[in-house]
Parts: structure tokens; C-alpha cells; sequence
């Protein structure tokens, strides 16, 4: 039935998510969820927006999610951020990232991005028919500022780095905005909470800075799905229109009331976000006491090799034991890398019980 497609879709690769299998007792470690519930909050905002039996799942939502751009306003008031200045308009931050691809970045000159990155980047490219340039990383997965100080349409960027975890520092990312003040600069903060430092506060000055961000990693809200962008209010406008023509009603009731919720309670994520942390750093000492080598993190994820074991095998034997972990295959090096999610403690004991198990002895294998 291929014969109805239409050209482009012949031609379009789409993103592969991870795997979510339900199988009973799994060690899921492999989509960068939280390990912890969201903040109690959430439940209890939900719950109230459905008394009366539901019945205000029978009216629409409110197509600006007012409330939901006054908390995040509220959220970065050390910025003096206002709510003209923010975009909700997104079912997690990879619509608003499609958003933003649609309005921002199709110009005449190709985008640049990192050549080992969050995959949905060269897919909305292909979708909305942009150019595109990958900029290598060096030889340490590490973005070079100075690489993108070139004439471009646009540069997009995770920070930390996806899958990488690898962070950029805000010095960097300064650099990057003022080295391109016709084009769009946009931060993609998914993973900022666990080890980084907000770029919101340079969108002040830089009118051509958009960070964009998920409530999905930090705040536990990966199934309420809500995204969404700071910048300055005229970036936001061709935010609101393009969302405006595709879909007024991108976030539901329940979506803008429970991440309403979640940000209003920073002790929650402050608390499960150091414990995030902990683990990540009694994990990556286990780690390498094993013979991995782990690049930095700032995010809830590890990425690492081992020197003498394959990476899809390591995956493999994992997966026999319940425990499923993200591998890459893709060039550039990184089909010999895992990238771990850092789960509970309880978790990260059962991963490295199981590496343990079968490390000894080593293998032959050279990368």
C-alpha cells in the first residue's frame, strides 16, 4: 500500500525510541526515566481536576495554558523571566523541538549541530526538508564552541549532550549566541537539572537564544509529556503560530494542571534530584573499579565502554538477566558504548552484580 505515500514520506527515517517492554521485575535502565515518583503535588492536582466525576475532562483545555506559562515564569523569576517570554505548547519538549525546527530553522543556509546527538535532530530535519551540517566532536565526545563560528541557519544543541552526557558550559554557550546574532541558538535542556546551569538567563540578552526544556527527565513527568521553551517574546511568537496552526490543544487538563503542580514544588525535585546525583556518582566509581571507561556526566545517564568486552554483547547478557540498557549503533565510535540510565540504588546493585558476574574473566575482545 506503499504506492499512497506521498515522496517524502518514502524518504523520511524516523526516530527509533526505547524499547518499553512489560515484562515483571525488569531493571529498566534504558529511556533516562526518573527513578523516583513525581511530587506528591501532581497526584493531588489531578485528582481535583476530575472530582465531580470527570467533569471537566468534558470541556476543552486552555489553549494558552495560562497557569502552566505563569509557573514557569514564576520557576526562573530569578531571571526576571515573564510569561510572554515562555512557549507551552508542547506534548514533551520533542514537539516543541518540532515547533522550533518549523519556525526557526528553515532557511536558506543549512543548521548546525553536533554529529553525535539526540537522534530527533537530523529526523525533523529530513521531515521539514532542512539542511544540515554535523560538526564532529573531539576525540573526548566533547562540542567544540569554535567549530561553529560559521555562517549557518541555525544551531541546535543538547546540553548536557545526548547520549553523551557531556556538558557545556555557559561561558560556551555565550560564545555560541554572540558568535551567530542572525541565526537561532537553541539549548536543548533536557537533562540540565542533574549537574548543569540553566542558559535561560542568558536569553535576557540574546534575543536569539531559545532554551528549551522537558518536565519528562527532572520533574518524573515522562507520561504527562509537557515541554516547553524560553526566549524572547518574538521567538515565541512563531512558536505560538506555528502551534496555532497544527494543534491549539497540545497539552490536556490534566497535563497542565499536574506539571503546574510539579513546579511549584522545588524541596521534591531538589530532594530527588541530589539522590539522582549520588547514585550517579557511587555508580560511575563501581564502574570503573570494573574496567569501564565513563565519559563525564552531568545527566541521569552514563555512557560507557569497556576496552575489552563488545558493547553489543555486554547489552546482550544484560538482557538475558532482566536488565535492558541503551546501545547505539551507530558510526563514530559509539557502537562500543552503553548508555546506562542511573536507576534506584537497589538497581544500580543489580547492574553491577550482573557486570560483575560475567567481567570474569575478561575477554579477548579489542575495539
Amino acid at each position: 500500500m506503499s504506492r499512497y505515500w506521498s515522496p517524502l514520506v518514502h524518504n523520511l527515517t524516523p526516530y527509533t525510541p526505547g524499547e518499553q517492554p512489560r515484562l515483571a521485575d525488569l531493571v529498566k535502565l534504558n529511556t533516562n526515566e526518573n527513578p523516583y515518583p513525581p511530587s506528591p503535588r501532581v497526584a493531588a492536582a489531578i485528582r481535583q481536576e476530575i472530582e465531580d466525576d470527570g467533569l471537566a475532562l468534558r470541556l476543552y483545555p486552555d489553549p494558552d495554558a495560562d497557569c502552566l506559562k505563569q509557573a514557569v515564569a514564576g520557576y526562573f523569576a530569578e531571571f526576571e523571566i515573564t510569561p510572554a517570554q515562555v512557549f507551552v505548547g508542547g506534548n514533551g519538549s520533542d514537539e516543541v523541538l518540532a515547533h522550533v525546527f518549523m519556525a526557526l530553522f528553515r532557511h536558506e543556509l543549512p543548521i548546525l549541530l553536533p554529529d553525535v546527538s539526540y537522534s530527533f535532530y537530523p529526523v525533523y530535519c529530513g521531515l521539514y526538508g532542512i539542511e544540515r551540517v554535523t560538526i564532529p566532536l573531539d576525540e573526548r565526545f566533547a562540542i567544540r564552541v569554535d567549530d561553529y563560528a560559521r555562517e549557518n541557519g541555525g544551531i541546535v544543541i543538547a546540553n548536557p549532550n545526548a547520549p553523551t552526557g557531556r556538558l557545556l558550559p555557559l561561558a560556551d554557550i555565550e560564545r555560541l549566541a554572540a558568535a551567530s546574532p542572525e541565526s537561532v541558538v537553541v539549548i536543548d535542556e533536557a537533562y540540565i537539572d542533574f549537574g548543569g546551569e540553566t542558559a535561560i538567563g542568558l536569553t535576557r540578552r540574546f534575543s536569539n537564544l531559545l532554551v528549551v526544556r522537558t518536565l519528562s527527565k527532572s520533574h518524573a513527568l515522562a507520561g504527562l509529556r509537557v515541554g516547553y521553551a524560553v526566549g524572547d517574546p518574538a521567538l515565541i511568537e512563531a512558536l505560538e503560530r506555528v502551534k496555532n496552526s497544527f494543534n491549539s490543544y497540545p497539552l490536556d487538563r490534566l497535563a497542565i494542571v499536574g506539571a503546574t503542580a510539579a513546579l511549584s514544588d522545588r524541596e521534591y525535585l531538589e530532594k530527588t534530584r541530589q539522590a539522582v546525583i549520588r547514585s550517579r556518582t557511587l555508580l560511575i566509581g563501581r564502574l570503573e573499579l570494573l574496567g569501564f571507561e565513563v565519559l563525564p556526566s552531568a545527566a541521569n545517564f552514563v555512557f560507557i565502554r569497556h576496552p575489552q568486552r563488545d558493547a553489543a554483547d555486554l547489552a546482550g547478557e544484560l538482557r538475558r538477566r532482566d536488565i535492558i540498557v541503551r546501545h547505539f549503533r551507530q558510526p563514530r565510535r559509539i557502537d562500543q558504548y552503553l548508555r546506562i540510565t542511573v536507576g534506584t540504588d537497589a538497581q544500580c546493585d543489580l547492574l553491577v552484580a550482573a557486570l560483575e558476574e560475567f567481567l570474569q574473566p575478561a575477554s579477548t575482545f579489542e575495539s
